[in-house]
């Protein structure tokens, strides 16, 4: 069976403070600021709240993949392009409240109607890479399992997607929502090699104050199949801290980073942390991590974070 990346929202409540929002950026608001610390993400009555059986293996991007979901809010354009390049690959699953709007604008911009799904369904944000679902083979990649765990964000209409591509899907679900193996997290801050490598930066730690490493390290394997946890230091001017923001694995060895020019906003811890994965670990196969470097570029008016 292919892995599938893809997911639709499913209301079981609402929150009338989000329930219009869809163009929530990618960092909290100062409402969610508010609410952050006594948000109760929603606990699916489908979903099972303990690991999968295992062993499990969480596979990489680059692995073969049956679909791409994206939600269709802003960036019509950019979301336009993604769609008409991905769905000569596999399906394209697009969360949307007005199909017909989609397909018109699709058509217009010369975008065949094939290997596409739409799902009509209430979100918060365009962010799926942050709370879509995860999957996981079992049994030596013959079954797949879709895993969840709490969206570091209080946008509830998010944060049910997971559950609801289970059902779409009939796939079972397994949630890292309750303790004790709740866990909160984000799909931004997770990237593994396909291989029991994962790699985040530390806020993993800081949002799940309530547990030691050793016991996030615990719920990662046993919900993912994750024997080595890498963790780096967040960078100082980076709001969200997410490793996909500087970091991506290209294949099981090799690290895209990202560079700034000599001593410039987050420059040096970048180098800090690739100097750490470079100096302490090796490839799934016993070999020294290829890096290829792309410029971090200054915004509009050349200017950096800290300059």
């Amino acid at each position: 069976m292919k892995p599938l990346v893809c997911s639709i929202l499913f209301i079981l409540f609402s929150v009338p403070i989000f329930a219009q929002q869809t163009d929530l950026p990618h960092y909290l608001t100062p409402a969610e600021q508010t609410l952050y610390g006594t948000y109760q993400a929603p606990v699916s009555p489908e979903a099972i709240p303990t690991p999968p059986p295992g062993p499990v293996r969480a596979m990489a991007e680059w692995e073969e993949l049956h679909g791409l979901l994206l939600t269709w809010t802003f960036q019509p354009n950019i979301l336009r392009q993604i769609v008409d390049a991905a769905q000569e690959e596999g399906m394209v699953y697009i969360v949307c409240s007005d199909s017909n709007s989609v397909k018109s604008y699709l058509s217009n911009g010369g975008v065949p109607l094939y290997n596409i799904e739409f799902m009509i369904e209430p979100f918060n944000s365009i962010w799926s890479r942050d709370y879509g679902p995860w999957h996981v083979y079992a049994e030596d990649s013959d079954s797949l399992y879709v895993i969840d765990w709490v969206y570091n964000r209080p946008r509830p209409l998010d944060d049910l997607i997971p559950t609801a591509m289970a059902l779409r899907r009939s796939l079972p679900i397994y949630e890292a929502t309750v303790d004790p193996y709740r866990l909160v997290h984000t799909g931004g801050n997770f990237m593994v090699d396909g291989f029991g490598t994962a790699f985040s930066s530390k806020l993993i730690l800081n949002e799940n104050p309530g547990k030691s490493e050793e016991m996030i390290n615990d719920i990662v394997q046993a919900y993912l199949g994750i024997n080595r946890y890498i963790k780096m230091d967040n960078l100082p001017y980076d709001v969200i801290h997410h490793i996909d923001m500087h970091m991506k694995l290209l294949d099981e060895e090799t690290l895209l980073v990202g560079e700034y020019p000599p001593g410039v906003a987050d420059g040096p811890q970048i180098e800090a942390n690739l100097n750490y994965i470079l100096e302490n670990f090796k490839t799934a196969y016993g070999r020294d991590f290829q890096v290829v470097r792309i410029p971090m570029p200054p915004d509009a008016f050349g200017r950096y974070p800290n300059t």
